[in-house]
């Protein structure tokens, strides 16, 4: 019987929800891995809403869980309902909507607060030891909530131009955590505290890459489970 696999997400859309590549590799990578997936977001207001095609915001309202049901393909629930103890791992995209919805990490960085249902979903999965993976920004959301865990948002400088948020890294460190540098095609296991993460969209790639790197952490967390 495949792993049973729990997917949060943000809202759709890069500037303002989930990552939509992100979700989609993930669940190519859970669906490969055999893994029965179910997906949840939290049923609140967005913080803004984005124009995708200007990069400018809309005078608009958008509900998070209504807004993820696109992706979810309509088979969607309110992260409020998850329960740890129905799945063997937890996986968090990434996208703008992680450090607007899911947290505040956009407005306030390393002094963010985590939304309640994130934070417990996080929690609960920790406390279990069941495994956790993050990818792109979603790792400050382990971040905050872990202290002393051991993270990748890809490098901590920004090599060749390729790394324009490697700032993030050290705010990371600033929290307490241990930010390892990896490179976009890899993740990272902090076997101690059973996280994964991978940098994906943190870094300027090929999609194919970062489909890759995703991959990875998908395979690292279903071998964890």
């Amino acid at each position: 019987m495949g792993k049973r696999v729990a997917l949060v997400l943000a809202g759709c859309g890069v500037f303002d929800g989930s990552e939509i590549h992100e979700a989609s590799a993930a669940l190519v990578h859970l669906s490969r891995g055999s893994a029965e997936v179910k997906i949840f977001a939290p049923n609140i207001e967005q913080r803004d809403v984005v124009n995708h095609l200007k990069g400018s915001p809309a005078e608009e309202k958008r509900n998070v869980l209504v807004e993820s049901a696109r992706l979810a393909r309509g088979n969607i629930q309110d992260l409020a309902e998850l329960k740890a103890s129905e799945f063997d791992a937890v996986i968090f995209p990434g996208g703008f909507g992680v450090a607007k919805n899911l947290c505040s990490w956009a407005v306030d960085g390393k002094n963010c607060t985590v939304n309640e249902h994130v934070n417990s979903t996080l929690q609960a999965f920790h406390s279990a030891k069941k495994p956790i993976g993050l990818c792109c920004i979603s790792p400050v959301l382990a971040a905050k909530v872990f202290p002393g865990c051991e993270v990748t948002v890809g490098q901590d400088k920004n090599v060749d131009g390729r790394f324009p948020d490697a700032e993030t890294a050290s705010a990371i460190a600033e929290l307490g955590c241990k930010h390892i540098c990896k490179n976009v095609n890899e993740s990272h296991v902090d076997k101690a505290n059973k996280i994964v993460t991978t940098c994906a969209f943190m870094c300027k790639a090929p999609l194919h890459e970062i489909f890759d790197g995703i991959g990875t952490m998908v395979q690292e967390v279903l071998k964890l489970a």
